[in-house]
């Protein structure tokens, strides 16, 4: 990959979140844990969803795709943020950077739309449940993964060949943490506005693309639940979709955030980054766990099962 660079930048340099050795020393050991939990906690997920029959339908077959999406989205920017911590000179060379940038905006844009097939996922399942099983069948549940890698890849593709077409002068300074195309575009010394406007409609095309299916799913969710005369049939229904609703607010209110409103390299900047590409694949797989009997009750299971094999 090469830019049309007439500059002599190879690398840019990443001013990451401190600059003080006590503070990164802190921070290391945090986004280690942080890290460590993250690939804990969806590595078992996909696990318990792979190996236990009790969770072999269309839901936990998305939540599987979910926890592989945070995987990699928390893979793109932790190892490189560990790196700089611990180092003196926090730079990344001109191709790595665009690497970066296509991978923070592939893995954001295909969770947007894997988020927007779970709510119609449960849309289907409350309001039709009779109709389930023949709606939500095998092939269209792949064909509705497949579809949001399609949509998400071709759409990082074209963002980031505009990207590679850009000159960079001087300023090779990012003010970030990370390769985001935000705070990389201001670096140019090129006319960056037809950059911002295709970044723009990009990021509304994805964000608001998925926001509002997702918005009227849960209109016609709510309505039905609300129809429901039983308590704990109420209870049920709406158990089956808070957590898939608390990882859409999580998820969309930073990065809807991070790439709608101007780069300016405050901290504000830095804390809608790390929510949606750190703290998020932390805690889905958490809050999927943690509000959900049947995978608490196939974890203890298939975590039964491992200790029961070691023993022997």
């Amino acid at each position: 990959m090469a830019l049309r660079n007439h500059s002599t930048i190879t690398q840019f340099i990443l001013i990451g979140l401190s600059d003080d050795p006590h503070i990164q020393a802190l921070l290391f050991v945090l986004f280690l844990g942080i890290y460590l939990v993250t690939l804990t906690g969806n590595l078992t997920m996909i696990l318990v969803i792979r190996t236990d029959s009790h969770l072999h339908s269309p839901m936990y077959y998305f939540l599987s795709n979910l926890s592989f999406l945070d995987l990699c989205l928390s893979s793109v920017t932790l190892p490189k943020l560990l790196e700089d911590l611990l180092s003196e000179k926090k730079t990344i060379s001109v191709e790595g950077c665009l690497a970066q940038a296509f991978f923070m905006f592939l893995t954001p844009g295909n969770e947007a739309c894997l988020l927007s097939v779970m709510a119609y996922d449960r849309y289907v399942a409350i309001c039709h449940p009779l109709l389930y099983d023949q709606v939500m069948s095998n092939q269209l549940c792949k064909g509705l993964v497949w579809g949001t890698w399609g949509l998400a890849s071709l759409n990082a593709v074209i963002i980031v060949l505009i990207a590679i077409n850009l000159d960079f002068c001087d300023a090779q300074t990012i003010h970030h943490y990370t390769c985001e195309l935000p705070s990389l575009f201001p670096l140019s010394c090129s006319d960056i506005s037809i950059n911002i406007s295709i970044l723009s409609f990009s990021t509304i095309f994805l964000g608001l693309g998925n926001f509002f299916p997702i918005f009227f799913s849960y209109v016609h969710i709510i309505i039905n639940i609300l129809s429901i005369s039983s308590t704990t049939g109420r209870s049920k229904a709406f158990s089956t979709c808070s957590s898939h609703l608390i990882a859409v607010i999580l998820f969309f209110g930073s990065g809807m955030l991070r790439y709608l409103m101007p780069p300016s390299g405050s901290s504000l900047d830095l804390l809608s980054s790390l929510q949606y590409s750190v703290i998020t694949p932390m805690l889905n797989p958490l809050i999927y766990s943690l509000r959900n009997k049947e995978v608490k009750t196939a974890v203890k299971r298939t975590l039964g099962k491992y200790l029961q094999y070691f023993r022997q």
